[in-house]
């Protein structure tokens, strides 16, 4: 595979995961309603399967999270912040949502569900732990009175990576269907 594949591919993939961070600022509009239906999930995903420079797997899919909330946490508050206490347990799972992302070497609708289904298990056990400064007491009830309280949330994550899970990996693979220079070199090989 020559640069110039290599490089149209990650620009692809690059801008893939952009537009699908734009989604976000989408749903600040409606916060309530779509609260979570978001496709950070997806991209942390997407960008562990599909990039083959381990570094831009995980830089890719974790600094466009990141700046994506930057954008967002001005636009709810009107401050610019780069962290608050949750974020690095956030920042942790999708790291982790990209490994998984990672392992999967032939994606179809079951390693990629697995996957999804994985990451949001992580995001739902971590993320809600007592002692990110959650809003319930820091023992093990406050933790379960925190995961019960965080299913509505957790649901629509599942809603916004099936739907962009599909759109991204379903539209990466038609797309290297039609296109060889998006496959990789081991995909090329085969």
């Amino acid at each position: 595979m020559t640069l110039q594949k290599i490089n149209t591919r990650n620009t692809i993939l690059v801008l893939m995961i952009v537009a699908a961070a734009a989604f976000r600022l989408v749903v600040y509009k409606y916060p309530y309603q779509l609260s979570n239906f978001n496709p950070v999930g997806a991209i942390a995903l997407f960008g562990g399967a599909y990039f083959t420079s381990k570094w831009k797997a995980y830089l890719v899919p974790l600094l466009t999270l990141f700046a994506s909330d930057i954008l967002l946490n001005h636009l709810y508050s009107g401050k610019w912040e780069l962290l608050d206490n949750s974020s690095i347990m956030v920042y942790v799972c999708f790291t982790l949502i990209v490994f998984l992302g990672s392992l999967i070497k032939k994606a179809n609708v079951i390693n990629v569900s697995l996957a999804s289904l994985a990451g949001l298990v992580l995001h739902w056990l971590l993320t809600d732990m007592p002692f990110w400064g959650n809003l319930y007491p820091h023992t093990f009830a406050g933790y379960m009175q925190s995961l019960v309280a965080a299913i509505p949330f957790e649901k629509n994550m599942l809603f916004g990576d099936i739907v962009f899970c599909a759109i991204l990996f379903g539209g990466f693979e038609l797309a290297k269907s039609k296109y060889t220079f998006l496959r990789s070199k081991r995909e090329l090989a085969v």
